[in-house]
């Protein structure tokens, strides 16, 4: 069986939807919470695909997180091997910083749902399965790292994904989520909800409105992605 490490920033940003599509393609998946891991152990393990979710967090603010620096080291050793490697949301950017690009404030806090416009890389690549609004909850964003392939934006932030050969993908959004699991979401973040002026009742009916189909849409891209990947060696 093929083992796969999820690195979780916040208990209630996991890999949702995408558990499912995981288990179907062989993987035994195992959990490890950034805050608290010990990473020297963690770089010594043999995992087949790393995956380094979202969380609230800068990927910049490692004085405040110390733990930022073991993990982007664990991330920066698998992209020298080009091990495979996906980040979501924040695992997105600690791939873009570990690839020497920058990560900085985004124009504004972008939450919702939102169709993503794919570049012409972007249209060949897994991404193309995604045809709905996908997710969003991300308030910084980052450049696409020289040599990676820019996938996709948004109208409020044009870089939404990139890719580096078969085994890296950085997604900004979270395809992954589900409208039960956004439920921890809307409660975890009421803060920064109340201060953005946004409902979470809003929220839900657009979750009501989207997900379902959005779930099966990222079933197909992850399938199509995962069945790229070189085999395991």
């Amino acid at each position: 069986m093929k083992t796969l490490l999820a690195i979780r920033h916040v208990p209630f940003e996991d890999l949702g939807s995408f558990e499912t599509c995981f288990d179907a393609a062989g993987y035994q998946i195992q959990y490890v919470d950034a805050a608290t891991a010990d990473f020297d152990s963690v770089v010594k393990g043999r995992w087949d695909l790393l995956v380094v979710l979202g969380g609230p967090i800068s990927s910049n603010h490692s004085e405040h997180f110390p733990f930022l620096i073991p993990e982007l080291r664990l991330i920066e050793s698998r992209l020298k091997v080009a091990a495979p490697v996906l980040g979501i949301c924040l695992g997105s950017q600690l791939l873009a910083r570990a690839l020497g690009a920058q990560v900085r404030r985004a124009a504004r806090t972008e939450i919702g749902w939102q169709a993503l416009t794919l570049t012409e890389a972007g249209a060949i690549s897994p991404l193309n399965h995604l045809l709905g609004p996908v997710f969003h909850w991300h308030g910084e964003t980052f450049d696409i790292p020289e040599g990676a392939l820019h996938l996709a934006g948004t109208p409020l932030c044009p870089n939404q994904a990139f890719s580096l050969g078969a085994t890296t993908l950085a997604i900004q959004f979270h395809p992954e989520v589900t409208a039960r699991g956004l439920e921890q979401w809307y409660v975890g973040n009421v803060g920064e909800l109340a201060a953005l002026g946004l409902s979470p009742e809003i929220l839900r009916q657009q979750a009501q409105q989207h997900a379902v189909t959005m779930a099966s849409q990222a079933s197909r891209f992850l399938e199509t992605w995962l069945a790229g990947l070189p085999a395991a060696t």
